[in-house]
């Protein structure tokens, strides 16, 4: 159990600095959703070194350009639930790419795999960025998007990547991160760009209020524009029907909590309409 503990915190308190990619990114393969107007396409993308394997959701009915949001998956790695989400921003109006951090669509079955891959990630930093600056390049690319009206969002280790590329400098209107670590790589500094949402469980034992007292502190410092909510009862995971099973197969702490997954997507939708005025 400590074992495992201690991996999935090293997961949660990922990511990245600063490198950029050349390699032409390859777009297109079949699209395998399709539910009302809604479209869903694999696509393939690249750095010098990575293939990476990822989903693209939009509203094929709805005309002309609009923001574009990526999102970055838990340590699992790219799975449904990621798409999920891609699919539900997408039917919200927004064009969405659910990101590939680990290459080839890898994905974890256990703790200890999900923890050798996002320590992977944590140990390169600059392919770790030249991989979501691949996936940015790809999404700003889409005839479907405004590429000057760009958000990013992730669960669990995709939160710390996408908070982390906002304290890097990366040019985001807004970043959301949920049931995510707040230790860092890059702490929040004079170069954050982005407007900031932070949703996390108040009972998330992988959190420690150290490490929010001093993510508040150094938000402030830096005179950054962001909220930061605590649900209450909330543990790590919380918006993942798949939680519980998933804590009691592998005896972790973590539970799905309708009212708070609802509560910060209520939380998403408030800051995405006030960053792209809609």
């Amino acid at each position: 159990m400590k074992k495992t503990a201690l991996i999935l915190i090293v997961g949660l308190a990922i990511l990245i600095t600063s490198c950029k990619s050349d390699k032409k990114q390859e777009t297109k393969v079949q699209p395998t959703t399709e539910v009302k107007s809604l479209t869903g396409k694999e696509v393939t993308y690249a750095t010098n070194s990575t293939t990476m394997k990822g989903y693209l959701a939009y509203d094929g009915s709805k005309e002309g350009k609009r923001p574009g949001i990526l999102v970055v998956h838990e340590w699992w790695g790219h799975n449904a639930y990621t798409r999920e989400r891609a699919d539900m921003l997408a039917e919200l109006g927004y064009t969405a790419l659910a990101v590939d951090m680990y290459g080839d669509g890898k994905q974890a079955k256990h703790p200890d795999d999900a923890g050798k891959f996002s320590g992977m990630v944590m140990q390169n930093i600059e392919e770790a960025r030249a991989r979501f600056e691949a996936a940015l390049e790809l999404l700003k690319s889409q005839p479907s998007v405004d590429s000057t009206k760009i958000a990013a969002i992730g669960y669990c280790f995709g939160g710390s990547v996408v908070l982390t590329m906002a304290n890097a400098g990366e040019d985001l209107d807004a970043v959301a991160a949920f049931h995510s670590g707040v230790q860092l790589p890059i702490m929040p500094n004079d170069g954050i760009k982005a407007r900031v949402l932070v949703c996390n469980g108040a009972a998330d034992p992988f959190v420690s209020e150290e490490s929010v007292v001093a993510y508040k502190e150094a938000m402030d410092k830096a005179g950054a524009n962001y909220e930061y909510i605590a649900y209450e009862g909330a543990q790590h995971a919380f918006t993942s029907k798949e939680a519980d099973s998933l804590g009691q197969k592998f005896n972790l702490p973590l539970a799905y909590q309708e009212k708070a997954d609802k509560a910060s997507w209520d939380a998403l939708q408030k800051l995405l309409n006030e960053t792209f005025n809609k």
